[in-house]
């Protein structure tokens, strides 16, 4: 009878004999590539020309791979090209040092005659030597022949000065020399073509006859500045025109090096000028670097054009802005700046290249960003100069603005500073009201620019969208890659709070510039929060509470509100006057404003400003800081009271988290006096009982006051030096776990912490605080047969509360018990045994650690599944 195996077992089976004929054929196939290898006959030798598609791809070439032709040998690489430049360069070099060795040590030993022949035989020849080299297809050899023949032109230049010309002024001969070299290497390099180094030689060369000149015969700063703006721009003109990537490469380096050097030296001569007709002349400097800077820019790459465009903007800022400022005191001086920088956003309609024009600009917006980095440290010690009122509460009025900051800054020299900000709030705020005009205006600047294609493959490439109207952005570029530009909107938004916040900071300016009366100070910065006040909640009430003007209006209100209160803490009316009015005016934004957010801010706002009223208030009345603390509890109470009035309301939960804050507060000041101490303690857990009373605050109040009324019972306590404290917390434990008993019964489903927890810590806890401190034997044997018998309880009851707590307060009680054995135990044992029986429980610990973790694992959940 045949045996017919299981299905299972048939299919494994028939797997088995697949892979066996799957790994056979395999080996066949290799061996048959081997033999076709071997009996195939070998390929020619590969000609110039050859097609490599005629030929098959050899059979062991890898996947993926170009084919090559059978048997075919690639060409071994020749010696890598950088070896050979290292060996001319130092083959160049050495010829070099020698050349100067010989000139500098050697000159002296040869006559006229023999001077004069070898310096021309060793330069001609030098300089006939890269030409034939280049005929011969050497052009490394040749290019290392004519830096060695650049060099000997130097030292011929040198050697005509020490012996034909020893009398003539050094720096004159220099202007020469440099000129006649620049003409000849420039001719040496047109001449040979095929050379990279003598014409970005020759502009180097060319960067020093002017200023060599000028410095020759003495002439004054604006000579020399001059000078470097002819070099500059005859750098310009290299690097426009030049020949070859290295050349004008060397001329723009050097352009530029050279115009900001002479931008250097005209912005000195007009900074320094003693009036108006003194800065003429440097202005006029600046004013053609601006030309040329201009001009430079007009058809020049992108980013070169921009770069000149922010160049020419400065210059001309500089030059026609240093004239009037000549004239004013340097308090003015940086207003004729601004206007002129001001001026130029003329340049939208001016005609200019579109990235030139935005490069003027950027200068523009330099020019303004740095007049309010003037301004804004002035603005800085207003806001926080009535920091230092913190010190002496109450002194006394001062008599005006600028006492009351102690601030040591130059006030008068900064009398230009609120005309700057409330200058630049002017025009933003123009733009932000005309803003469809504004757009219009700029458009040409927002102009379509390139962007990619789609690709072969079907990719689209960036697009672009021009503004339909005022709300839209200038153009939106969409795509991979494409950068993301702000919306109109956003720039909008933008303008509209720069306005708001720097004629905000201008007005303030104003206050200390003219130093106005204590009293106008105090009041005219509580108006101003008002205003901003009511701007934050017109703006959030209109549906753009997330727009950038509110939210200027909301910061600018707290950081405020907390500077006008700051200083009005150097009176005692003025105090309350400011503090009142900010509660009021905050708790009304509160009520007014439709948005969540900027309601919250406003309600914690003034919830914080009341708790300060009822700190002044324990002042008044000449109260210590801990009798003081009671008072500071009635905006914490005012907050439960609110909080239930809320309920759900988003804005509940920061109110009385604030409120919590003035408790928390009202602590720290009853630290020093424990009889206090334990009051505002109980007077919190009152008021945590109280938001225990809402279901949605009962979990986290409800614990909370359970400890605060444990906590104010221990200060109690502690401050009548009970040395029983069992007399007193038995008549409050027993109640409390009778009313845990009912309220299980009532409800079998309520946690253990609740129904016994706040009975057991009453009396357990204060009971183990003395009996660490009781030398007797009594009181620790009794704590910890209680705390026995309650663990037991809990563990047969399956109640988390008594078995934590119980298990704890046996463990304390046990170690306090065992310390002074343990003690005497590690005295008398060897300092060595410490430290390894450590070291052997972590090794104990460690190898059976995956054990430990799951014994943990099952701990807490069986704590877990008690209640």
């Amino acid at each position: 009878m045949e045996h017919v195996p299981p299905p299972a077992e048939e299919l494994a089976r028939l797997d088995r004999e697949l892979a066996e004929l799957d790994a056979r054929r395999a080996q066949l196939l290799t061996r048959r590539a081997w033999l076709l290898a071997a009996l195939r006959p070998p390929a020619p030798t590969a000609a110039p020309g050859w097609n490599p598609s005629a030929w098959g791809a050899p059979p062991s070439g890898r996947p993926g791979t170009p084919a090559q032709p059978w048997g075919y040998m690639p060409k071994q690489p020749s010696a890598p090209r950088s070896a050979q430049n290292v060996l001319l360069t130092l083959g160049g070099l050495l010829l070099a040092v020698a050349a100067v060795a010989f000139t500098l040590v050697s000159w002296g030993s040869m006559g006229i005659g023999g001077r004069s022949a070898v310096l021309a035989a060793v330069t001609l020849g030098a300089l006939i030597a890269p030409a034939v080299l280049l005929r011969r297809g050497l052009a490394a050899t040749a290019e290392a022949l004519a830096a060695l023949a650049l060099v000997l032109t130097l030292l011929d230049v040198y050697a005509v000065h020490a012996v034909a010309a020893p009398d003539t002024d050094g720096l004159g001969f220099t202007a020469v020399a440099s000129a006649v070299l620049a003409v000849l290497w420039t001719a040496y390099g047109l001449a040979l073509g095929k050379l990279r180094l003598p014409l970005p030689a020759a502009v180097v060369m060319a960067q020093w006859p002017l200023l060599f000149w000028a410095w020759a015969a003495g002439a004054p700063a604006l000579v020399v500045g001059w000078a470097l703006l002819a070099t500059a721009v005859l750098d310009g003109v290299i690097a426009r025109w030049g020949k070859g990537p290295g050349v004008r490469v060397t001329a723009c380096v050097g352009g530029s090096a050279m115009g900001f050097s002479a931008l250097m030296v005209g912005l000195a001569l007009s900074t320094t000028a003693s009036g108006p007709l003194g800065a003429a002349a440097p202005g006029a400097l600046l004013l053609a670097a601006a030309a040329a800077a201009l001009a430079g820019a007009w058809r020049a790459p992108k980013g070169f054009a921009r770069t000149g465009g922010v160049v020419a903007g400065l210059a001309a800022v500089a030059a026609v802005g240093g004239v009037p400022a000549a004239a004013l005191s340097d308090g003015w001086r940086v207003l004729a700046y601004l206007l002129c920088g001001l001026a130029l956003a003329g340049v939208v309609r001016a005609g200019l290249p579109r990235d030139a024009a935005r490069g003027v600009l950027a200068a523009s917006g330099a020019v303004v960003a740095g007049a309010l980095v003037w301004a804004l440290p002035s603005l800085a010690a207003v806001l926080l100069g009535p920091v230092t009122l913190l010190s002496d509460v109450w002194a006394g009025s001062p008599e005006g603005f600028r006492s009351a900051l102690g601030s040591t800054l130059p006030w008068s020299e900064l009398a230009a500073a609120p005309v700057v900000l409330a200058l630049v709030a002017g025009l933003l705020g123009s733009a932000y009201r005309w803003w469809p005009s504004v757009v219009r205006i700029a458009a040409p600047l927002g102009a379509r620019e390139e962007t990619p294609k789609p690709d072969a493959a079907g990719t689209p490439g960036a697009a672009w969208t021009a503004p339909p109207g005022a709300g839209a952005p200038w153009y939106t570029v969409a795509g991979a890659g494409a950068r993301r530009r702000p919306s109109g909107a956003a720039l909008r938004g933008a303008a509209g709070a720069g306005a708001l916040a720097l004629g905000w900071g201008a007005l303030l300016l104003a206050g200390v510039v003219l130093d106005v009366p204590y009293a106008v100070a105090v009041a005219g910065e509580t108006a101003l929060v008002g205003g901003l006040l009511a701007l934050a909640v017109r703006g959030a009430g209109s549906g753009r509470g997330a727009s950038a003007v509110p939210v200027t209006a909301l910061v600018g209100a707290v950081s405020g509100a907390v500077s006008v209160g700051l200083l009005s803490l150097a009176s005692e009316g003025a105090a309350y006057a400011v503090f009142g009015a900010l509660t009021v005016l905050f708790a009304g934004a509160a009520v007014r404003v439709g948005a969540e957010v900027p309601r919250a801010v406003f309600a914690v706002a003034s919830v914080v400003w009341g708790t300060v009223l009822t700190g002044f208030a324990g002042r008044s009345l000449d109260l210590d800081p801990h009798e003081a603390a009671p008072l500071v509890l009635l905006v914490p109470a005012l907050t439960v009271l609110l909080g239930a009035r809320l309920r759900r309301n988003p804005v509940a939960l920061p109110v009385e988290l604030t409120g919590a804050l003035g408790a928390l507060v009202a602590v720290g000041l009853a630290v020093s006096d424990a009889p206090f101490l334990a009051l505002v303690l109980a007077l919190c857990g009152v008021l945590a009982a109280g938001a225990a009373v809402r279901p949605e605050r009962r979990p986290v109040a409800g614990y909370l006051a359970a400890a605060l009324f444990v906590l104010a019972t221990w200060v109690r306590l502690a401050a009548s030096e009970v040395s029983f404290p069992e007399a007193y917390t038995l008549p409050v434990s027993v109640p409390a776990l009778v009313v845990g008993v009912l309220r299980r019964r009532g409800d079998p489903e309520a946690s253990s912490w609740t129904a016994y927890g706040p009975g057991l810590a009453a009396t357990l806890l204060p009971s183990l605080a003395v009996a660490w401190t009781d030398a007797d034997w009594l009181r620790p044997l009794l704590l910890g047969v209680a705390a026995l018998v309650i663990t037991l309880l809990g563990a047969r009851h399956r109640l988390q509360a008594l078995l934590v707590i119980g298990g704890v307060v046996l463990a304390l009680d046990g170690l306090h018990e065992l310390a002074p054995y343990v003690a005497q135990v590690a005295g008398a044992l060897p300092r060595w045994l410490p430290p390894a029986l450590a070291g052997l429980l972590l090794l104990v610990v460690g190898a059976t650690y995956e054990q430990r973790l799951r014994d943990a694992r099952r701990l807490k959940d069986a704590l877990g599944r008690m209640r």
